[in-house]
């Protein structure tokens, strides 16, 4: 794919509509083995009343167009989602980045264990597996993996200069 410019903003109660529509093409294209648990309008609605009240939510533009969003609770990472078409330019990275810039002690996510995309791309971001399940606590009921990320100790600690003898 080409260079394609994007920006990443926080999001407005306006954006509902547009992240909702994310969300949806990308679990129906990108993780087809998912049950349809929930109908595109109960999403939309999903989107607009709990995800954009209660989670600190950055999303991804190229010309205007939202193509992506991440979705912060106190330290769990939960959503980030990038259009399938717009995927492997930078976006889900730049996206993943405020997030841990906004969570500079740590965060985690959950994961399919079956999106092994996912998986690769946050075990590429210096993000390790801490647990697997068998998908017994989710609604899917699909195994996932708890991910962590934790900074480097010299990004967590506080820099210290010498002083001058």
């Amino acid at each position: 794919m080409q260079a394609m410019l994007f920006s990443i903003r926080e999001a407005r109660g306006a954006d509902g509509p547009a992240i909702a529509e994310v969300h949806i093409a990308a679990k129906k294209e990108g993780l087809p083995y998912l049950p349809d648990l929930h109908t595109d309008d109960e999403t939309r609605a999903w989107v607009q009343d709990v995800v954009l009240a209660s989670c600190d939510v950055h999303v991804a533009e190229v010309d205007g167009r939202l193509v992506g969003f991440a979705a912060l609770s106190a330290g769990l990472l939960e959503h980030l989602y990038v259009l399938p078409a717009f995927q492997g330019i930078g976006i889900g990275g730049s996206l993943l980045d405020v997030a841990q810039r906004a969570r500079p002690s740590g965060l985690r996510l959950w994961v399919f264990q079956r999106n092994t995309q996912a998986r690769e791309f946050y075990e590429h971001r210096g993000m390790r597996v801490v647990e697997l399940t068998d998908g017994s606590g989710n609604q899917e009921r699909e195994p996932d993996a708890l991910y962590e990320w934790t900074p480097s100790p010299e990004l967590a600690a506080p820099s210290r200069t010498r002083a001058a003898p």
